[in-house]
């Protein structure tokens, strides 16, 4: 037997509930995972809360690292013993072991701790399809960043700040902003003390941003497209606030013929290809120092509530990572 986190039902903190469990052998194309840390993301919440649904009672969690204990037949891209990481659109991840479909691991460069590496697939992988996929940041452009200073803000300032990008980013504190102008972000603005959109058009000369990445929601949705330049792109990949419920056509074509779209990793990385692809850029970054992955935030599997009430209120910075 060994220990995960099971939902019963959808809820509050307390439906997240820490049980013995029995992990069997791997199947067909299957492998069983030891893991040695899972990330925490936002998307957990939304699980949680039921936002997104799916079958219960069912785990929780979509990133970890540790290493490999077994595979099922079929299985060879990675063996027993191989340190591996993984994001994966399957829950499940908030567990000591788990076993789980081979197709999402990728294997871990010695150069990258299991820490590093449960904090930042699903974050690192989603900030690489926002920056080369959806919107090609290249030498030059000014885009804006909301919540600048959280797991994928971070990464998202340091990449696009390598690329040549001018980076804007919206914050909730003076803290918050210290902090992510130390990783790229030229101009923090602090949401709680001056309205981000005036901001933006002064540090743009009133021409506004060529896109904006947005993972807050309903909230600030109408304000967002006020930040950015005729033809610019709103990506919307996140509710942290709430979802919004409708996109009026009218409010794109009368800020300048703007484009909108709302975009998940799992479509950009459908593919083995594509995320072998995807992981090997991000590895290659974080290798190389263009990207650092900082773990801001620890807590043991069984504290895993705290956690969760933690990113909610908006008290964590950077990446969080349970320890099983």
């Amino acid at each position: 037997m060994t220990k995960a986190i099971r939902i019963m039902e959808n809820g509050g903190y307390e439906v997240m509930q820490y049980v013995e469990v029995e992990v069997g052998d791997p199947g067909p194309g299957e492998v069983r995972v030891r893991h040695h840390a899972v990330g925490l993301n936002y998307i957990d919440v939304y699980f949680r809360m039921g936002l997104y649904t799916q079958p219960l009672p069912a785990g929780i969690g979509m990133e970890a690292s540790g290493f490999v204990e077994a595979v099922g037949t079929g299985v060879t891209h990675v063996k027993p013993g191989d340190r591996v990481a993984y994001a994966s659109n399957t829950t499940g991840a908030y567990a000591e072991v788990r076993v789980m479909s081979a197709s999402a691991l990728v294997r871990l460069p010695d150069a990258i701790s299991f820490e590093q590496a449960a904090a930042m697939m699903l974050k690192g992988m989603t900030a690489q399809y926002l920056l080369h996929s959806t919107y090609h940041v290249k030498l030059g452009d000014t885009i804006l960043i909301h919540a600048a200073a959280g797991g994928v803000g971070l990464i998202l300032c340091q990449w696009a700040k390598s690329l040549g990008a001018r980076v804007i980013g919206t914050v909730g504190s003076e803290e918050k902003a210290a902090l992510a102008h130390s990783y790229g972000c030229d101009y923090p603005i602090v949401y709680t003390r001056e309205h981000f959109v005036d901001r933006v058009k002064y540090i743009t000369d009133g021409e506004g941003v060529s896109v904006v990445y947005d993972s807050i929601g309903k909230e600030t949705f109408i304000d967002s497209l006020d930040c950015l330049r005729r033809l610019g792109l709103m990506v919307s990949f996140g509710n942290a606030s709430c979802p919004i419920d409708q996109v009026k056509v009218a409010d794109l074509i009368s800020r300048g013929s703007l484009f909108f779209t709302r975009p998940t990793l799992f479509n950009y990385m459908a593919t083995r290809l594509d995320l072998e692809n995807m992981a090997r850029d991000l590895f290659d970054v974080v290798i190389a120092g263009r990207v650092k992955i900082h773990v801001n935030q620890r807590y043991v599997l069984s504290d895993v509530a705290q956690a969760h009430r933690d990113i909610e209120e908006r008290k964590t910075t950077g990446s969080t990572i349970l320890i099983p």
